[in-house]
């Protein structure tokens, strides 16, 4: 084949084109379509982290003032409602001393006219048969002897008057003071009666405020993620809480524990168990305990003798007692509405510890309950029936 100078003038000027094209690209160096969007993906997913990760934090904080605040209005509602309670008992007391006090009066007001009766008639006496004879005596001048004995049975019936006069005007004194204690005593029941609606009237407040708290928490509680670090966290804190307050724990010889009550306790309340030991709480977490539907205010009971080792809140169980019976063994009692022992009191079988309550974030009354050997969850229903 033969090439023409034609053909070499082209072939170079096509070179020289390619090559300066490959010069402005090294210069000037363009990234292809999918290199941008690689880049504008990998930017908007940073982006978007960084938003997830400030609003996680916001909604952490925010979720801590809340818990803080339900903490605050559980313990606002506990304080109140044993307020109510010791005022409820004063006014109970002040009726009953009221009853008592009409009682007495009662009988004063008897013993007042039967001591009119008496005086009438030992005036009447004197009046008709006493003063004409003893008149008639001096008058007479009868045998002295005789007038000293008409003297003295004078003197009898004298002394007989004054008696009964002394004794009418203790009768008389003890119905005015009476009447006085009456009127205090009613007096210091308006007062309580009036204390009791003003204490009802804020403890309906805290409720609402406390069902406003709660239910801003559950809307921070959108994924099934979210309700599960919850509950681990609350369950850590549990356990932490226990193994604390087990070193506490002062083992009294008499405390000889419950490995021998089996199926012999009672259950601290009666009530639906709406949550078994064992059962499914969420995902691969169970429930340690049970939890007993019952009447908000209603006593929670404990179920054996013992110490009460712990009496405060509790993150996600609220209001709680703990109880040291022994040998290892714990029974927790908890979502309280006000708690009535403190930590060191001993406490008996059956005796009233709490009162059952919505504390802690439940939305219904019920109570949980757990029985624990060595800080070992057990099935309460192996000890109560």
């Amino acid at each position: 084949m033969t090439i023409t100078n034609t053909d070499n003038k082209t072939a170079t000027r096509e070179n020289l084109s390619l090559v300066l094209i490959l010069l402005l690209l090294m210069v000037f160096p363009v990234k292809s379509y999918s290199q941008d969007t690689t880049d504008q993906k990998l930017s908007n997913v940073k982006e978007a982290i960084n938003k997830q990760k400030t609003t996680i934090k916001r909604v952490d904080t925010k979720r801590q003032k809340l818990l803080s605040q339900l903490k605050a209005d559980d313990l606002a509602i506990a304080k109140t409602i044993n307020a109510l309670n010791k005022t409820l008992l004063s006014s109970k007391k002040t009726k009953k001393q009221i009853n008592e006090l009409i009682k007495e009066k009662s009988k004063l007001t008897n013993d007042k006219k039967q001591q009119e009766v008496v005086l009438a008639k030992q005036l009447r006496a004197a009046y008709s048969t006493g003063h004409h004879d003893y008149l008639k005596l001096i008058l007479n001048q009868e045998d002295p002897g005789k007038v000293q004995r008409t003297v003295e049975y004078y003197q009898y019936l004298n002394n007989a008057r004054i008696k009964e006069i002394d004794q009418y005007k203790v009768t008389i004194n003890q119905i005015v003071e009476n009447t006085n204690q009456q009127q205090a005593q009613a007096k210091k029941l308006q007062q309580l009666e009036d204390e009791q609606k003003s204490q009802k009237s804020a403890l309906e407040t805290k409720k609402k405020q406390r069902q406003i708290t709660v239910a801003k928490l559950h809307k921070q509680l959108v994924s099934s993620k979210q309700k599960l670090s919850k509950l681990e966290e609350e369950e850590a804190n549990l356990v932490a809480a226990l193994a604390r307050i087990s070193q506490l724990s002062k083992q009294e010889v008499d405390l000889n524990g419950l490995s021998k009550l089996k199926r012999k306790l009672s259950w601290p309340v009666k009530g639906r168990i709406n949550r078994s030991f064992g059962s499914r709480k969420q995902d691969y977490l169970k429930w340690k305990g049970v939890l007993m539907a019952a009447p908000l205010g209603k006593q929670v009971k404990t179920i054996h003798n013992g110490t009460v080792l712990f009496s405060d809140w509790l993150k996600g169980y609220g209001l709680v007692t703990v109880i040291d019976h022994g040998k290892g063994y714990m029974s927790l009692y908890g979502h309280n509405q006000a708690l009535l022992k403190s930590v060191g009191d001993r406490v008996e079988t059956g005796e009233p510890i709490a009162l059952v309550g919505q504390s802690g974030g439940q939305t219904s009354s019920a109570l949980y309950f757990e029985i624990r050997h060595n800080g070992k969850a057990v099935n309460p229903k192996l000890w109560c029936r």
